[in-house]
Parts: structure tokens; C-alpha cells; sequence
């Protein structure tokens, strides 16, 4: 039996919580009931990749319940240990406090190569993207603006490069060869466009790189389905597999390409697209107390472009492939980069 299957099993979670979750609840002397919700369920013969949550019901030391969102992210083949230590670090380092937070690292398993956090409750923003709730989009940039630089403004002494391979687009899973392999077997037609935009990509992130002192803590995977409105004041920014030090400008590049592919996509309305990107970019500079300079502009262009490739590579391998869409913004990438 895949070892994974434990933590679908009701009891085995109640003991494993009871061992490992009560000692940092004081206020609570025991666990009522664990209802198990699957997010990512991928299980074979031996290995896995689950997501999983637990919605857990304490009893408090006056009898009253409690119940917390306790999730597990588990991958075989990839540790999650960086996950809990990136996210151990950011919790000491004021993001377990004020307005803008993060889901509460509780411990990790070597047993299950898994992470357990608390996670956070709320909505994310591209819901209300869906919904077309106009008024919350336009509350909610600005603070996911101050999110961003509150992670980029830590200082980075003490950070560990908590995902590596995740620091340069050459290497970021499931890598720059592996992707132009794939293209040139199934879409051969793609192959050149492919070839060029990689190789711009990396020449511009590797001349920035050069020097030593331009790296920050960024998340590495910014975009609108991870950014939380938990209350009326309260925001938290979700998944730190990529947590890892490199440009700042590729969480600014990232999230607004995917803000625009959102917000075109269930809006349609490209002058507000461009409205809201403004508010999400001027905040952040606000914020950071800098300019939109020619350089700045230039690396986040570039890291619009890279993220809008890996959106064309979902459409092309996606179940079912969807080539036509993937066509449509290869067009629009060849005219940003000004490459045939």
C-alpha cells in the first residue's frame, strides 16, 4: 500500500494531530472529529503529489469547538521541506503579524516528505475576477501590492535560497531542455519561436543576475488564485513551493501577466484590465519608494513574456489541448519580443 494512503485514513490523522498538533494548541485538550477533503489527489504504485485538508474540530479547555483549516502538501519525489522552511521563516519575521499574512507552519514529516500548515480562510481574487466584482478587485490590488514588497523588502542575510532550481528560468522545474524536448516532438511547427524566446529570457535574467546583490526573497509563483482577502483589512498571499531568492521583478512580471490573462478572459474589457494592472503596479512602487525605470520596466516585461510561454505550454499539454489559444498568445509574445 502507497505509505500516502495513511492520511486519507480518519484515525491514523487523529493520532498523528493528537502526537503533533495538540503541544501548540494549549487552549485546546483535544481533537473531536477530522473531516479529510482531498485538493490534489495524485496517488500511484509508490509515489505521490496530494494536497490535502483537514478540517478539524478542537475541543477547548471550556468545552466549546474550535475548528481550523489544517492542510498537507506532499510530493514523493519533491521534499516539502522548503516549503515549511520558507514559510517558518516568514512567520518570524512579521508575517504572523498585522494585515498581511501567511498560512501558519505546524511541522513537517520526513515519514511523508510533507509539509502541515494552517491555512488561510477566504476568497481568492480571481473569484471575484469570475465574478466581476469590481469594487473588491480594485480593494484588493493595492494590498497585494504591499504584500509583495513587505516579502521583496526582508532582508535576506539570514534567507536560505529555499528553492534553488526555482531561482533561474533555466532551471525552474521541469526545466528549459526538458520543455524544448517536448515542443519538438509534439509541436514542431513551435520549436523556433520556443528556441528564441528561452534564449532572450535567460540572457537578460543572467546579465541582471551577474551581480551578486540583485537578489531578493520573492514568492515565484505570483498570481490572482493565490492572494486571499480574509477579511476586510486582512490579505494572505498562499503557496510557497517556489519561495526562493532572485529579481523581485519576476513576482511583478508574473502576477501582472496573469492578472491581464484573468481579467481578459472572464471580464473582457481591455481598458479595465490595464486599469487595474496600473493600480497594482503604481502601489507597489509606492510602496517600495522607487521608480519605472527603463531597466525595471525591462526585466518585468521580461518575466511578463516568460510566464505568458508557460501559459502557452499549459494549452498545448493540457487534457484536452487547446493549440488555438496557445497560437493566439504565441502571436502576441512574437510581437513583445520582435522575433518571427
Amino acid at each position: 500500500m502507497n505509505k500516502i494512503l495513511h492520511l486519507f485514513d480518519e484515525q491514523y490523522v487523529l493520532d498523528l494531530f493528537k502526537k503533533k498538533l495538540l503541544p501548540k494548541y494549549p487552549s485546546f485538550r483535544a481533537i473531536k472529529k477530522i473531516k479529510i477533503i482531498p485538493i490534489k489527489k495524485n496517488i500511484w504504485d509508490y509515489t505521490y503529489h496530494v494536497v490535502i485538508k483537514f478540517e478539524t474540530k478542537f475541543i477547548t479547555k471550556d468545552n466549546k469547538i474550535k475548528q481550523l483549516p489544517i492542510y498537507c502538501s506532499a510530493h514523493s519525489d519533491e521534499p516539502r521541506k522548503n516549503v515549511y522552511s520558507g514559510l517558518k521563516f516568514l512567520w518570524g519575521n512579521s508575517f504572523n503579524k498585522g494585515y498581511l499574512s501567511i498560512p501558519h507552519p505546524l511541522f513537517y514529516s520526513n515519514y511523508f516528505k510533507a509539509t502541515f500548515y494552517r491555512g488561510v480562510a477566504g476568497k481568492n481574487l480571481y473569484k471575484f475576477i469570475r465574478e466581476k466584482n469590481f469594487k473588491e478587485i480594485e480593494t484588493i490590488l493595492p494590498k497585494a501590492a504591499a504584500w509583495f514588497y513587505k516579502l521583496h523588502g526582508l532582508p535576506v542575510a539570514e534567507a536560505k535560497n529555499f528553492n534553488q532550481a526555482n531561482s533561474r528560468i533555466k532551471t525552474v522545474i521541469p526545466g528549459k531542455e526538458y520543455i524544448l524536448k517536448k515542443i519538438e516532438n509534439n509541436y514542431p511547427e513551435f520549436y523556433n519561436f520556443y528556441c528564441q524566446a528561452y534564449d532572450i529570457f535567460i540572457k537578460r535574467e543572467e546579465s541582471f543576475l551577474a551581480d551578486k546583490k540583485n537578489r531578493w526573497l520573492i514568492h515565484g509563483d505570483a498570481h490572482p488564485e493565490n492572494v486571499i482577502k480574509m477579511s476586510k483589512h486582512k490579505l494572505a498571499v498562499i503557496d510557497f513551493t517556489d519561495l526562493c531568492l532572485a529579481d523581485y521583478a519576476r513576482d511583478l512580471g508574473c502576477f501582472l501577466q496573469q492578472l491581464e490573462y484573468m481579467a481578459n478572459r472572464k471580464i473582457n474589457n481591455p481598458k479595465y484590465t490595464k486599469k487595474i494592472k496600473k493600480i497594482f503596479l503604481e502601489n507597489y512602487l509606492e510602496n517600495a519608494k522607487i521608480k519605472l525605470d527603463d531597466n525595471l520596466k525591462e526585466r518585468i516585461n521580461n518575466y511578463y513574456n516568460w510566464t505568458a510561454v508557460r501559459t502557452t505550454t499549459f494549452f498545448l499539454f493540457q487534457k484536452p489541448t487547446q493549440p488555438e489559444m496557445a497560437r493566439e498568445l504565441i502571436d502576441q509574445i512574437k510581437k513583445n519580443l520582435n522575433i518571427n
